[in-house]
């Protein structure tokens, strides 16, 4: 039948599509949402970005995301959650910083 092309499954994906790649740019997107939201509001961005980190916790023990992401993500909330206003600033207009793969050093 003509007409059966319509229902048919196509898998469609891409090699280079990583699950976990997927998984991080999701919650740093996420993060990074959030601390944009608040850019002018330190102190309620820091507030939120504490429940996403529970919410990455509670991810992580049910095995829904790695070590690996989980400590990017808990380097990057240390980050912000120890930033003074200026700080604060500064990390949100950090690329790099929000790049899944950094790994907190500073050059």
């Amino acid at each position: 039948m003509v007409w059966n092309w319509l229902f048919g499954k196509k898998r469609v994906g891409h090699a280079d599509n990583d699950p976990q790649m997927l998984g991080t740019r999701v919650w740093l997107n996420e993060l990074r949402e959030v601390c944009e939201r608040y850019f002018d509001n330190r102190e309620e961005g820091q507030r939120y970005v504490r429940e996403l980190q529970v919410e990455w916790e509670d991810s992580w023990r049910r095995l829904e995301i790695d070590d690996a992401l989980k400590n990017g993500l808990d380097r990057r909330a240390l980050r912000l959650l120890r930033a003074n206003d200026s700080e604060w600033s500064e990390w949100l207009d950090d690329e790099r910083f929000w790049m899944p793969g950094w790994n907190g050093e500073v050059e």
